[in-house]
């Protein structure tokens, strides 16, 4: 679904991404993890168009999406769910959601979407009202995925969706999240939890200084020494 291929990207002269490879195919949930300044956000931003990159490609349904906008990106099914969240704190639930179904045209169909979201996160039906900046971190973070999935995407990418969240809402958060692809979503999942992503990961790829350092299942990675003492912190 989502190839990857010799990827370089960075800022002016600062390089930041060095020859990335990866790729996720359809209905996996993918784990890119590292550190801070790994370099997972500029891919990220390089694969929805807001950096472009020096060389490499981006493809996604056998299409070569390096070059669009980030606007067409999103067109072809292709949904982020940024760090920190960035919602509208001012405006209500239900408004947040309608910004994440900018794209639909269709009333029914936005109605499904709102079903989908509801079953996925019934505690955003009853506060629908509430501003979105009166809500519990993870409260947020639910809408933030929520709004994502509005939009209707092929692949939803989380970059650290646990962070600033407590351990109790991260579990039921990645508990939901374990059931998107039996929904016909694929996920791209950005993290530096490992545990968080390696309950959920069916493949995972670990970054450090812009590059990729190991690609493998979760099983192979946990038990790989070498790695998990160089870069990773399992508990």
């Amino acid at each position: 679904m989502l190839r990857i291929e010799d990827l370089d990207a960075g800022y002016g002269a600062f390089k930041v991404l060095n020859n990335i490879t990866l790729g996720a195919k359809e209905g996996e949930t993918v784990a890119v993890i590292g550190p801070n300044g790994a370099g997972k956000t500029t891919l990220v931003s390089t694969i929805m168009g807001l950096i472009r990159p020096s060389s490499g490609t981006v493809r996604f349904l056998d299409e070569d999406i390096t070059l669009l906008k980030p606007h067409e990106i999103v067109e072809k099914g292709i949904t982020l769910v940024p760090e920190r969240r960035r919602l509208f704190s001012s405006f209500s639930v239900s408004e947040n959601l309608d910004m994440g179904a900018f794209l639909l045209k269709n009333r029914e169909e936005k109605r499904k979407r709102l079903e989908l979201v509801f079953e996925n996160f019934p505690v955003l039906k009853d506060r629908l009202n509430q501003t979105g900046g009166t809500l519990s971190g993870g409260e947020q973070q639910m809408l933030a995925v929520a709004r994502g999935l509005m939009g209707n995407p092929k692949l939803l990418i989380l970059d650290e969706p646990s962070v600033g969240l407590a351990p109790i809402a991260i579990e039921t958060l990645y508990k939901t999240l374990s059931s998107f692809p039996e929904q016909g979503i694929t996920l791209l999942l950005i993290e530096q939890n490992v545990n968080a992503a390696l309950s959920i990961a069916d493949r995972v790829y670990v970054m450090s200084a812009g590059k990729i350092v190991a690609e493998d299942t979760v099983e192979k990675i946990v038990n790989n020494k070498e790695i998990v003492e160089r870069y990773l912190t399992i508990t």
